[in-house]
């Protein structure tokens, strides 16, 4: 049994100890690092869903929460946890996607993170809040 599989900690385990990622793509780059880390390639399907899924955490911690302050991905057990800390107390809030509000297309991210994700939990970490996605995978024949 892989250490990924049995819920530990793996080399490329990004923590919250380590200064956050101020952009979505440096926050990309540490979730490939995890992922690098894990026994065996993920299918490109679920590797590109965990990106596209941390691009919008940290995006929406960016633009809507006052910005990143706190940045964890994980593997578990047949997952890989993401936690996005933010300044804000104030839960994400689902849109009319491209409604342009305050002049900024958007409400496309927050749906896809409860879509692609098996679970997304949202923890008071005060001034502001973690939002931990839970993306579940099988694990690569072989």
């Amino acid at each position: 049994m892989t250490a990924a599989e049995r819920g530990t900690a793996v080399s490329g385990t990004s923590d919250a100890l380590s200064p956050p990622p101020v952009t979505a793509a440096a926050a990309r780059a540490r979730v490939r690092d995890v992922l690098d880390g894990l026994p065996a390639p993920l299918p490109a399907t679920v590797t590109n869903d965990i990106l596209l899924i941390t691009s919008e955490l940290v995006t929406n911690a960016i633009r809507h929460g006052g910005g990143l302050t706190a940045f964890r991905a994980a593997p578990e057990a047949r997952a890989l946890r993401i936690a996005v800390t933010d300044r804000s107390p104030a839960p994400p809030v689902v849109r009319e996607p491209g409604d342009g509000r305050n002049g900024v297309p958007g409400g496309f991210g927050w749906p896809l993170v409860q879509r692609l994700s098996r679970s997304v939990t949202i923890t008071p970490a005060p001034p502001g809040k973690t939002i931990e996605a839970v993306v579940a995978y099988e694990p690569p024949a072989g």
